[in-house]
């Protein structure tokens, strides 16, 4: 198939393809008709957000009956010369010379008439809302987060590896768990027994992961700097804008690093990456500003030029104690920060992103390095404006007297973690990581309301499409 031209490349290169002939090829967003006998056609092919105004004269063009059928969803190939564009709104057009038609789209059936629809219609047509100006655009952000990521860990030494998928080990411990079986599951369910499982495929019980963070242990104690980027899963029952059932997760782990460089490596990363979005997303970000959030390039460039906050756990608890906002869920020391609360404290007392550090020992996971006091652990959750806890990381327990002592608390078997416990029995080290639901980084990003629009296929309760 011959070559053709990407639009953005033509807007980017406007002086080079000037007075030049070039093949481009896209889907038709619109196509209006002039009294003079010209088609003006817009042609989108996800490259940017911006259209390619395609001009077709009917008369001798050989093309006058495929302009006649063409409608709004079709894809087409149109080869033509690029000039200078008097009208307002594109600096420059396509003069076309021939068009060629790959797909019709029945105007009768095609859903994506309208020129704004709602989320919630796109999300009942996945196959075909990529097609929008919106969901095309945070498709070009997520992309331009995924490689800033990428770029930030390689830059600074950091190995990507890729952690397993289907697991033994709940690395969280809350029970949210997929489980993996070949079994039947009538025979599951009439007996939970391990002479049951040592006849599914692995001999065990397994799962979809919820974190790959303890096999990043692993490669952390070997190779010194290491992080996953893949999918995660949680079998939690939430229909909520900030939940999905399956994302994606990017997990930094470090050794001789303390929970003071993690809180630096998580500022610097999150400041890296959105900065590079803004540098390189600048056209979306425009369009999600004027779109979505009014205010969302000055949120966004003032999380990169702002110093985050750090305050305890207990501070933070004292700070909502003294609030006289009526909160829905109590605030007690032991108890676990909500939504309401995060948002509180990054949106009306600091009005800039918050880390909080050293949580209650007993609402916090057996690898989380026990503080002096013995009543916290060396956790930390890094908490945006407008979206809450996006961030959540630790120090990780390096000590075996005490990881075990936490085990045996949390009710860990050791059998079943030995590997975790030999980490510690040769060559241990201090060592510290943290995780980033990278929806949420997306939503936050896009200033979208919901996080089903960060995703490509969300996955939630009773809905797993395709």
């Amino acid at each position: 198939m011959q070559q053709g031209v990407r639009i953005i490349e033509l807007f980017r290169k406007e002086r080079e393809y000037l007075e030049k002939s070039v093949l481009v090829r896209g889907w038709v967003r619109t196509k209006r008709e002039s009294k003079a006998g010209i088609s003006f056609i817009e042609v989108n092919d996800g490259s940017c957000l911006r259209n390619l105004q395609i001009i077709a004269e009917h008369r001798g063009s050989g093309y006058q009956e495929v302009l006649e059928k063409l409608t709004t969803g079709c894809s087409i190939g149109v080869e033509g010369k690029v000039v200078a564009s008097p009208g307002k709104g594109q600096s420059i057009e396509l003069h076309a010379a021939k068009i060629e038609v790959y797909g019709w789209a029945d105007p009768a059936t095609y859903p994506l008439q309208k020129k704004r629809h709602s989320f919630e219609f796109l999300r009942q047509i996945a196959h075909l809302r990529a097609r929008t100006n919106t969901m095309g655009a945070v498709t070009r952000v997520r992309n331009r987060l995924s490689y800033a990521i990428h770029q930030f860990f390689q830059e600074r030494g950091f190995h990507y590896i890729q952690t397993p998928i289907i697991t033994a080990s709940d690395c969280e411990g809350a029970g949210d768990i997929f489980r993996v079986t070949t079994l039947d599951p009538t025979r599951i369910s009439s007996a939970e027994s391990e002479a049951i499982y040592q006849q599914d495929f692995f001999g065990r019980p397994t799962y979809l992961t919820v974190s790959g963070q303890l096999q990043a242990e692993i490669y952390a104690l070997s190779l010194g700097q290491v992080y996953t980027f893949g999918p995660t899963f949680r079998a939690e029952n939430s229909n909520t804008s900030r939940h999905l059932a399956e994302f994606w997760m990017v997990e930094p782990e470090a050794a001789f690093c303390d929970l003071q460089d993690n809180l630096q490596l998580a500022e610097s990363f999150i400041k890296a990456i959105i900065g590079a979005c803004l540098d390189e997303s600048a056209e979306d970000i425009d369009f999600f500003t004027r779109f979505v959030q009014p205010a969302l390039r000055a949120n966004l460039e003032h999380i990169v030029n702002s110093s985050f906050e750090t305050i305890t756990y207990t501070q933070a608890i004292d700070l909502l104690k003294k609030s006289t906002e009526n909160f829905t869920f109590p605030v007690e020391w032991g108890n676990d920060l909500q939504a309401e609360h995060e948002r509180y404290l990054t949106e009306k007392v600091f009005r800039k992103p918050v880390s909080i550090i050293d949580f209650p020992r007993a609402i916090k996971p057996f690898y989380m390095r026990v503080n002096d006091d013995h009543k916290t652990v060396a956790a930390m959750d890094v908490l945006m404006p407008g979206i809450g806890e996006i961030i959540g990381g630790s120090q990780r327990e390096e000590r075996l007297e005490v990881l075990l002592e936490q085990m045996r608390l949390k009710g860990i078997s050791t059998e079943d973690y030995r590997w975790y416990v030999e980490l510690r029995e040769f060559g241990t080290a201090p060592h510290s990581g943290f995780g980033l639901g990278f929806e949420r980084l997306v939503q936050f990003t896009t200033g979208l309301g919901n996080i089903r629009e960060a995703i490509p296929f969300p996955r939630t309760p009773g809905h797993a499409d395709f």
